[in-house]
This record gives C-alpha cells, sequence and structure tokens, in this order.
C-alpha cells in the first residue's frame, strides 16, 4: 500500500458498513486502507465509540484518516471517539460531512491518488453542493 490517507466507514448496520468497505475497495483497489465499524456491542443497530477508535487506529497513517458516517448518531459517536484520542492522532483525523457510500468512494478515489487530507475531504462533501 502507498502512503494514502485511509477511510474508516461507520454505520449503524455492520452490514452496511463491510459493503460500504467492500465497495470502495472494488471500486479503489488495496492501495487506501480502508477500515468499517457499524452496530453496537450487543450485535443490534447502532454505533460504538471504541470500536470507531479502533477502525481509526488500524488505518492511521503519516496522511491521516477521513471519517464518513450514515447517521446522526454516528456522527456524534465518530466526534466522540476522535475528541477522546491522543493529541497527536486526534490533529490528524476528520469528519467528512458526506453521503456515507457516495462520499467513501469519491475520498477513496482521491486518496488513491496521493491527495492530502483536505483534498480527501473536500472531495467527499462535493455531494452536498
Amino acid at each position: 500500500m502507498t502512503d494514502c490517507v485511509a477511510i474508516v466507514i461507520v454505520s449503524h448496520s455492520p452490514e452496511v458498513a463491510r459493503g460500504t468497505a467492500d465497495m470502495v475497495r472494488q471500486m479503489v483497489g488495496e492501495d487506501v486502507r480502508v477500515a468499517y465499524c457499524g452496530g453496537n456491542p450487543a450485535g443490534g443497530l447502532g454505533t460504538d465509540v471504541a470500536a470507531i477508535q479502533d477502525a481509526i487506529r488500524a488505518v492511521d497513517g503519516p496522511k491521516g484518516v477521513a471519517v464518513l458516517v450514515d447517521l446522526g448518531g454516528a456522527e456524534t459517536n465518530s466526534e466522540m471517539a476522535i475528541e477522546m484520542m491522543a493529541d497527536k492522532l486526534r490533529g490528524e483525523v476528520v469528519l467528512c460531512n458526506a453521503p456515507l457510500v457516495e462520499g467513501a468512494v469519491m475520498a477513496a478515489t482521491e486518496a488513491s491518488g496521493g491527495a492530502s487530507l483536505d483534498a480527501v475531504r473536500a472531495t467527499a462533501e462535493e455531494f452536498l453542493s
């Protein structure tokens, strides 16, 4: 793998998270590190701060991590997860305000070309303009 911005996908559904990550890998290949998490600790719908932190740590690299979420609770828990991380890592993680699937694919496509974390976020968020 090259030094690219990594992608983390956070969904209330484990299946949606896994499927989105699979789609990103199929469309972009293995150059971009992708992690995902979904569901609550009991296996139901929801998100988990610790799982989000684990996913971020699993793919963190020199160019940072872009996090994409599906619903408000995933956004809130992702914000908490990022805030609770060490200062160095926290500064290398951004939450993208973008549609989950389209944003993840576009972010990963941009990342695969070596773009910066800010450029990856901007590309993902273009879907909202």
